[in-house]
């Protein structure tokens, strides 16, 4: 079965089962589990920044950043395309009794003077703005590039205010842009990295920041039910991916471009080629509502996992465990599909 639903659904290499058998674990409440401890140590020096948590999730990771950079009634500026605000439940008026300022942006791309003109100082009408968050990579498959980022932390230090990244894909838009992640995360105060998407890891994210905020975020993140005993067990997998799967991620950009030029080619089908800049690849159908509908249960019974179309657009995630040949297989059993439904 091939499935491009989500690079989530990679499942643990060789190595990872073998080093999650074989780890030393300990309590991590009482932080006495050494491969959670070796986990948090290298995310540190791995994305530059002093202290690192490990976390059961991306969300949960988000969220734990917010709640600790801000207080009830504070404001967080957003973009309305962003997984803290499309994806996470409303976790941040839930969890941190905060309210999200929403911005649009062409191509999800922030744009620093929006940001600047929508930050709230004190007012006694309005919230305070105490957390700008940013995304990279951005959830509709794009990379932001590195001098927009620092444009945008230059501002936020210039008015005090943190800024957090949603670096779910980070490593994803470092291979993109070609740089060092530490290039990326340099112009924020706190990152979240999702370890379990196309980095292989069965469960879990890392939080990094200063030593400071990471002490404050451990309790909230006990708070949360995050507080976990020997979790060696899903650490040791996930130093692995952190220290060795970023290395083959361009295997699954190129694959990503192979299938967004394969689909661009089938009549029916529209795809925007200089779209892709990580493995995620948009495209929508031009046909009728019933035609769209039955295409992923089509591709189900050819052996391919893929999502329905969402606003328009059907989406394709490569990963790990989606080879070139499974590329060409996709952009064969679609244009088949839509060669039979348009007879």
């Amino acid at each position: 079965m091939i499935d491009v639903r989500s690079d989530t659904v990679t499942k643990p290499t060789k190595e990872m089962r073998e080093a999650a058998f074989s780890c030393p674990v300990g309590d991590d409440v009482y932080r006495d589990d050494p491969t959670v401890n070796r986990l948090e140590e290298r995310a540190a020096e791995i994305l530059g920044k002093e202290a690192a948590l490990f976390l059961a999730s991306g969300t949960q990771s988000n969220q734990t950043a917010i709640m600790t950079w801000t207080n009830r009634g504070d404001e967080i500026i957003v973009s309305d395309s962003a997984h803290i605000y499309e994806h996470e439940v409303g976790a941040v008026a839930v969890l941190s009794g905060a309210n999200m300022r929403t911005l649009s942006f062409q191509n999800g791309i922030p744009d620093c003077n929006k940001i600047e003109e929508a930050i709230c100082e004190e007012d006694i009408h309005r919230p305070v703005t105490s957390l700008i968050c940013l995304e990279n990579a951005l959830a509709n498959g794009r990379v932001v590039p590195v001098s927009v980022m620092k444009e945008i932390y230059d501002m936020a230090k210039r008015k005090e205010i943190p800024v957090h990244m949603d670096g779910a894909r980070c490593f994803n838009a470092a291979v993109s842009l070609g740089v060092d992640i530490k290039e990326l995360t340099r112009y924020v105060d706190t990152v979240s990295c999702c370890l379990s998407k196309g980095l292989c890891a069965p469960v879990g994210s890392v939080l990094a920041g200063s030593r400071a905020f990471i002490e404050r975020a451990r309790k909230n993140r006990k708070l949360l039910g995050g507080g976990m005993r020997q979790a060696g067990i899903l650490a040791a997998p996930a130093l692995i991916a952190i220290e060795e799967m970023p290395k083959r991620l361009s295997v699954d950009h190129d694959n990503a471009k192979r299938l967004a030029k394969g689909l661009a080619k089938i009549p029916g089908i529209v795809c925007d080629e200089a779209a892709v800049e990580i493995n995620m690849v948009f495209f929508r159908l031009e046909t009728e509502k019933k035609i769209r509908e039955e295409y992923p249960n089509y591709l189900l019974e050819h052996g391919v996992k893929v999502n329905g179309e969402t606003h328009g657009m059907f989406r394709m995630v490569t990963n790990a465990d989606v080879t070139t040949e499974d590329v060409d297989r996709i952009v064969k059993v679609t244009e088949e599909y839509l060669e039979t439904a348009g007879r």
